[in-house]
């Protein structure tokens, strides 16, 4: 018997339905590109032009990866995936930028079990548009079929980024200092954690995603969709107006919670007293709590509740991180204040969290009651 003339089709991957998705995905990508980049699409390896790192006394590279975990699920199930490559960048670029690094370039990954080329184009799109949204050069990608392997509807997404920082203005544990504000950043929703239970409780409701939720005022798949927000452009505007000495550090609220997260950039002898009660718990957070028999304090460690960063910064300037936040169209507030550490926690209810991913940090001290919406 002869063999099948186009054998890698036969196995179940498409090339050129593949090279369809970049053609339909080019513009996009270009729209990231500014005047560090260096020769076009369509290499093996994206190139920028580092020579402003000249410039820096001491430059730091930074970098992270991550994806978005299974909230493309609810994306597959919506038939909507122009949302979730905002959340790829957000999840990454704004780890890089508690560091106080400025992002350099960022690259994606997806793994499909079939090329559909407009839904291919549909994700990278959204990861273009974030991208341009903080002139972060979306500089290289790669789309791989596994069939066999992936249904061929399903897909996941990574990304990488890589930032520069100057050494001396690293932020982190090391500036906290005792009578430091805390200062939130709101969230935009759930942004990327947390889905699993999300999942559990829609599928234990027997909802749809598509049915409307009143508190919602959209259907329900569209509100776990909001996109997360990106805060990597008005953290870089405070540090370069108020630099290290006084904008200490920041905290991207992810996996783990308000406490776990603003512990990992404390010094240990320290404690952050987070008021519960300084915002008001946006409605996804407690319709889904009330629909899984949950209250707030029993989710603290896994969804963020509301507040997307929270940054530490010296009680001279907390105001005006406050205003420039709002200005940038990013509601904030005092969340509370860095105290000297004292074990265990001062009130009845208040939860004393510290030592998280391994760190030998400092406490956060979750206090005081929420407020739902």
């Amino acid at each position: 018997m002869a063999p099948e003339k186009n054998s890698y089709a036969a196995a179940g991957v498409d090339t050129e339905a593949g090279d369809l998705a970049v053609e339909l995905m080019k513009g996009a990508v270009a729209r990231t590109h500014n005047e560090n980049v260096f020769g076009g699409q369509g290499g093996f390896a994206g190139m920028i032009d580092a020579s402003e790192l000249r410039n820096y006394k001491r430059p730091l590279l930074a970098t992270s990866t991550d994806g978005v975990g299974t909230k493309v699920a609810i994306a597959q199930a919506m038939d909507v995936h122009d949302t979730i490559g905002q959340d790829l960048v957000g999840m990454v670029v704004d780890d890089i930028v508690v560091v106080g690094a400025k992002p350099l370039l960022m690259t994606d990954y997806i793994a499909c079990g079939q090329v559909n080329p407009q839904k291919i184009a549909d994700i990278v799109r959204g990861v273009a548009e974030a991208c341009a949204l903080i002139d972060t050069p979306l500089l290289g990608g790669e789309t791989a079929e596994h069939p066999g392997l992936m249904g061929p509807d399903d897909y996941d997404v990574a990304g990488a980024a890589t930032g520069v920082v100057e050494a001396d203005q690293v932020l982190g544990a090391g500036r906290v200092q005792v009578g430091d504000r805390l200062v939130a950043l709101a969230a935009s929703g759930l942004h990327s954690n947390g889905y699993s239970l999300v999942r559990h409780i829609v599928k234990q409701q027997g909802w749809d995603w598509d049915q409307e939720i009143p508190e919602f005022g959209r259907a329900l798949g569209m509100e776990l969709l909001e996109p997360t927000r990106l805060y990597t452009k008005v953290c870089l505007e405070m540090l370069q107006k108020f630099g290290a000495t006084q904008f200490h550090a920041l905290s991207h609220i992810t996996g783990g919670g308000l406490g776990a997260n603003i512990s990992r950039v404390l010094p240990a002898g320290v404690a952050a007293m987070v008021n519960r009660g300084s915002w008001e718990v946006p409605a996804v957070f407690s319709v889904l709590a009330e629909a899984g028999g949950h209250d707030c304090v029993d989710l603290e460690d896994t969804w963020n509740l509301g507040v997307g960063m929270v940054a530490v910064v010296s009680p001279t300037i907390a105001d005006e991180v406050i205003s420039m936040s709002q200005d940038a169209g990013i509601p904030a507030w005092d969340l509370g204040e860095v105290v000297p550490d004292a074990e265990p926690a001062a009130e009845e209810g208040a939860r004393r969290v510290q030592g998280a991913k391994g760190v030998n940090a400092g406490a956060a001290v979750l206090h005081g009651a929420y407020r739902l919406s």
